[in-house]
């Protein structure tokens, strides 16, 4: 047994607790030379039955094993827990930081020298990632990969965003529900994630720009053969790291942080990588904050994928993947070390774009300067921002008055009233759904279109919350405004019929109300009550943080290297 390595202390030791571990994991039919020294590597699974997303990682466990084996290790194959973004409630998102202590502590507990990571589903990669940072072992990911694309009728069909349209034209009278229903088996034909270019595949697209997984996992579709040679050839590359001692620290840097802002802005990836990007690097130690994705504003759309496009990422991966994007914006890559060793530039060296109107070539993009945009301002004062490849360009400079949902029930019960007093120039405003108030910021920031102005043929007005919005959404909607309402931020204060201007080229975002006004509105201000007073659910909203610094816990910044030196029995 190598002494300096971390399975070491579990399974090399000539004593009882040597004994004890080996004795107990040979009764799985483990032979005695497994436990010779070589490396072992811990498989993170969040496969679950709940969560469609990830269950194809059962299948994919399998090649990573084999790749280990084949490269001398032992691989070891345990559960954490999975977030089924589709089926979960009240959101996803309030458990990310859960499965993050799960990961963080299964890797420390156990006598694993390395990590690979499975996961897909929106929040699984980021929560897996900010896990594996805090312990810092050798790590890398195998994504899921996307679902085939839908179909019906003939066309493509792209979950989420077609969702979207479909329920807003059955609304304006363009769909019979019968058509609508009948789109249902249609959407999800296969294992994996959503085949736009929602948050899981943003993610998986940002993870392979950060070089922290191999390439070609963004875009191949998850019952793609190739998908299993990746898993393989990860395990071999996973023991390789252990001997090179390739710490997640050594791959995550500011440089690579900064490649996936600008990869997230040429993609058109999801609103959500703002918020894990900033909790991933809070777990690293490196400095990141709302400013920093300026870096991505001027950097125009590539990837012609819904929501900001019209194909899908069964094309994208056809069309190149993402060794095509990076070679598009291989001069603004920042130079950043990767889990093969080398720079990110090997990552696109020799790529191919096969079709050009999947993805444009950087001097003919499908719209210039689309990245993500910060905006501040007297209702922001810690930043919100919003998606301008997704919205009405008409609408990134507009000024009208706000109508006011004090919660998502009350918006529920009333967005399609008849006589709601709202236009195409109104504001719609919700509040509560931030990180503490809902609580774990869901993804309802995409509010509903009233169905009066859906009748009279309006498609877009600006949306403002502290909220999050699904990666396959569109529209003009700020979001993460920040302090978030619940918090006693300024958006606690707004009331219908105030003035809001919104400005996504100064970067501005205000509330026209005298500060004596807005004095005294905060003077009789009264937080609302809490909605859980028990369990993990209560310890997330007394320590989470707001979303401009990733909403992770207040007490899980950072990692904890040291080694575990007390024994178990």
């Amino acid at each position: 047994m190598t002494d300096d390595r971390r399975s070491r202390a579990w399974y090399g030791m000539i004593d009882k607790d040597g004994f004890t571990r080996r004795s107990w994991m040979k009764n799985q039919g483990f032979p005695d030379h497994v436990f010779d020294g070589r490396p072992v590597i811990g498989i993170c699974n969040t496969w679950s039955e709940l969560t469609p997303c990830n269950s194809g990682l059962r299948d994919l466990a399998e090649g990573v094993k084999r790749g280990v084996w084949e490269a001398g290790g032992f691989p070891v194959e345990f559960p954490v827990m999975s977030l089924g973004e589709t089926q979960m409630k009240p959101t996803a998102m309030l458990f990310r930081n859960l499965l993050a202590m799960d990961v963080e502590e299964s890797i420390r507990a156990y006598g694993i020298d390395g990590v690979v990571l499975l996961g897909g589903c929106d929040k699984t990669t980021p929560g897996q990632l900010m896990g594996a940072a805090s312990v810092d072992l050798p790590s890398i990911v195998v994504s899921s990969g996307p679902m085939l694309n839908g179909k019906w009728k003939g066309r493509d069909l792209g979950s989420g965003t077609d969702l979207r349209k479909f329920a807003t034209a059955v609304k304006a009278g363009e769909m019979t529900l019968a058509d609508f229903m009948a789109t249902e088996s249609g959407m999800s034909r296969s294992k994996g994630v959503c085949m736009t270019m929602g948050t899981a595949s943003t993610m998986a697209s940002l993870t392979e720009a950060m070089g922290m997984a191999l390439p070609t996992n963004a875009a191949l579709p998850a019952v793609d053969a190739r998908r299993m040679a990746l898993a393989h050839i990860t395990g071999r590359r996973i023991v390789e790291m252990v001997e090179e001692d390739l710490r997640i620290s050594k791959v995550l840097t500011r440089e690579s942080f900064e490649n996936a802002i600008i990869a997230n802005a040429a993609v058109g990836g999801s609103t959500n990588a703002v918020i894990h990007l900033l909790a991933l690097a809070g777990r690293v130690g490196i400095e990141l904050d709302l400013s920093d994705f300026e870096i991505g504003s001027g950097i125009p759309l590539l990837v012609n994928c819904m929501p900001s496009g019209k194909y899908l990422m069964e094309d994208f991966c056809y069309a190149g993947g993402m060794a095509a994007v990076l070679a598009e914006v291989a001069h603004l890559l920042r130079p950043a070390r990767t889990v093969l060793g080398g720079d990110i530039a090997a990552y696109h060296q020799g790529a191919e774009c096969h079709n050009r109107d999947v993805i444009r070539p950087f001097d003919d993009p499908l719209k210039p300067a689309a990245g993500l945009r910060v905006l501040r301002g007297n209702l922001a004062p810690r930043g919100a921002i919003v998606k301008p490849s997704a919205a009405t360009d008409d609408l990134l400079e507009h000024e009208g008055e706000a109508y006011v949902f004090d919660s998502i029930e009350e918006l529920k019960a009333n967005i399609d009233r008849d006589d709601l007093p709202v236009t195409a120039d109104t504001i719609l405003v919700l509040k509560g759904c931030g990180p503490k108030g809902y609580p774990g910021m869901p993804e309802v920031g995409d509010m509903p279109l009233p169905a009066k102005l859906v009748r009279q043929g309006v498609r877009d007005i600006v949306r403002i919350s502290d909220a999050r919005m699904s990666g396959t959404a569109f529209g003009t909607v700020i979001l993460h405004v920040a302090p978030e309402a619940h918090d006693g931020g300024p958006l606690a204060m707004v009331q219908t019929g105030d003035r809001i201007r919104v400005s996504a080229q100064a970067g501005t975002l205000d509330l026209l109300v005298s500060e004596a006004e807005l004095k005294e509105r905060r003077a009789g201000w009264v937080a609302p009550p809490p909605h859980y007073t028990r369990g993990y659910a209560k310890m997330y909203v007394d320590h989470v943080l707001q979303a401009d610094r990733g909403a992770d816990l207040d007490f899980l910044v950072g990692k904890d290297t040291r080694p575990v030196t007390r024994e178990s029995h």
